[in-house]
């Protein structure tokens, strides 16, 4: 009976992390396209230079 619990909870483990990681990955692609998006976007100063679109 230990064992079987033991498989069962390693499968539970190992599903939940690839659910968590294929998360990760879908924020990291929606994280690069608004990234790309504010690079393209960005203003115009007085100068007619574009400037940072970031504050840091």
């Amino acid at each position: 009976m230990v064992p079987l619990l033991l498989v069962l909870l390693l499968a539970l483990i190992l599903f939940g992390a690839g659910f968590a990681l294929k998360a990760l990955w879908w924020i990291a692609v929606i994280v690069l396209a608004l990234w790309l998006l504010g690079f393209v976007m960005r203003s115009t100063d007085t100068g007619g230079r574009r400037g940072r679109w970031y504050r840091w």
